[in-house]
């Protein structure tokens, strides 16, 4: 690809373009699903972001912000992608039926001894977090992914910079949606904990 982002007949747009449909879906195929570590996520950062200084052709000892040039690109950090995508797989799973395989494996959780030592992070741990960082329950999240609408509403809230193209009807959905969707008070977390 270095030809491609070398290349003075291609204009820029062009090249962000390829970027955006051809490099970046082979690099978070899957993401949504796997488990995300702080290493694995700056060596896909430090990637992405080779590609895009070669694509503007910014090189040393001219340097510019990691803020700047995906400002300048419209790209977004890995992080918030990869959390969009997280979600809207959840979504997408919770509304399966109960006996899907799937939906088994969300809510699997394995038995037997293991290994001494603290447990390394997984996957669910992960999607735990992002959970209770969200305010909400699992009870609260079957129910509101039932409604596509009100799913995207949250997702966009959780994930508000990836919210793509929206049209006047739908932002003022989201605008009212986003009032209903404050985290509840400890006295409402307690007791929707025991649903």
């Amino acid at each position: 690809m270095k030809k491609v982002w070398g290349s003075s007949e291609l204009p820029r747009n062009t090249k962000i373009r390829i970027f955006n449909s051809m490099i970046k879906p082979v690099l978070l195929y899957g993401a949504e699903t796997c488990r995300t570590t702080v290493t694995t996520m700056k060596k896909i950062q430090s990637f992405i972001n080779t590609c895009l200084r070669r694509i503007l052709r910014v090189r040393w000892p001219n340097t510019i912000s990691n803020l700047e040039l995906w400002q300048r690109t419209g790209q977004q950090p890995i992080e918030e992608e990869i959390l969009h995508r997280r979600w809207r797989w959840v979504g997408h799973t919770l509304r399966k039926p109960a006996s899907s395989t799937a939906r088994h494996a969300l809510f699997w959780n394995p038995q037997g001894k293991r290994k001494r030592g603290r447990p390394r992070n997984s996957w669910r741990c992960d999607l735990d977090a992002d959970v209770k960082r969200s305010g909400h329950t699992w009870g609260q999240l079957e129910n509101l992914a039932q409604d596509r609408d009100d799913w995207r509403a949250l997702v966009r809230g959780l994930c508000p910079k990836l919210g793509g193209r929206q049209s006047d009807s739908s932002r003022a959905h989201y605008s009212s949606f986003k009032c209903n969707v404050t985290p509840p008070t400890e006295s409402a977390r307690y007791s929707n904990a025991n649903d």
